[in-house]
């Protein structure tokens, strides 16, 4: 599972951070939750040292709150390195579990996927990222690990295209220029006005497809789900292989039409008017 964690060097929640009522803001609290989000995919060890680097902490700050950490059962420790332990996720479970779309969303995920034959996901926008929030797998092999939880540079997913292009416009150039430093290692380059274009075009077709952008070999078409106010909320997608004798456009005529569906019904379970 991959979070955005402070980068080596960058001021922590707890260091220096403003806030609109600093009598309110629990410095503490702040520099803890920094310490537990400088623990991702690639660093699910850390030694104190890096711990503290990541979290933009002294080591001596980094030092108590481990240890508290481990007191509370939130991480262990050999010595010498430490590493989050599955209590964590209580926190996660909190907030999904709090929310209606992610229940309602299981059962028609599952539906569309046995259809389909496909993996279905659900996922919302967070800043810049695309979080998945519900998940049906086939027993296909795909190389990309998803999880629940799991976060992926909105502007190169397609549920994040579609999410992106569901904001204003208006704030499509700041949305844009945060993204493009977060760009994947294997995605292809974009520059900020064709991605602005990609968005515009997303928007006016109502739908998103990218091919082999995030992953080579994986092909991924998503549609927009609006909540009650009429704004796009969350997004759904279906993963599939690319294929030689299928080309991206006939995907999405066999893909779209049941993607629009399932949108539709969770847009009316929700309550859309």
């Amino acid at each position: 599972m991959s979070t955005a964690s402070p980068q080596p060097g960058a001021a922590a929640p707890g260091e220096g951070a403003a806030t609109a009522d600093s009598s309110l803001f629990v410095q503490s609290l702040a520099r803890g939750l920094a310490v537990m989000a400088a623990f991702d995919a690639e660093h699910r060890e850390l030694t104190l040292s890096q711990a503290a680097a990541r979290a933009g902490l002294s080591r001596a700050s980094a030092r108590r709150l481990l240890h508290t950490l481990v007191e509370l059962g939130y991480a262990s420790t050999d010595g010498s390195s430490f590493a989050l332990t599955p209590s964590v996720l209580r926190f996660g479970w909190a907030y999904l579990s709090g929310q209606p779309f992610a229940e309602l969303a299981r059962p028609v995920l599952q539906r569309l996927s046995d259809a389909l034959g496909e993996s279905a996901s659900a996922a919302e926008l967070d800043g810049t990222e695309v979080v998945y929030v519900q998940r049906v797998e086939t027993k296909r092999i795909m190389r990309v690990d998803i999880r629940l939880g799991t976060r992926f540079p909105a502007a190169w997913t397609s549920m994040g295209r579609v999410l992106l292009a569901g904001t204003e416009p208006s704030a499509w150039p700041a949305l844009v220029e945060a993204s493009l430093p977060a760009a994947p290692p294997s995605a292809r380059v974009i520059e900020a006005g064709a991605l602005i274009a990609l968005l515009e075009d997303v928007r006016e077709r109502g739908y998103c497809i990218i091919d082999q952008e995030l992953e080579p070999g994986l092909r991924s078409v998503a549609v927009p789900v609006r909540g009650p106010s009429g704004r796009v909320e969350h997004a759904l997608n279906v993963s599939l292989r690319s294929a030689q004798d299928e080309s991206a456009e006939r995907a999405g005529e066999r893909v779209v039409p049941a993607l629009l569906a399932a949108a539709a019904e969770l847009e009316a379970a929700l309550g859309l008017s």
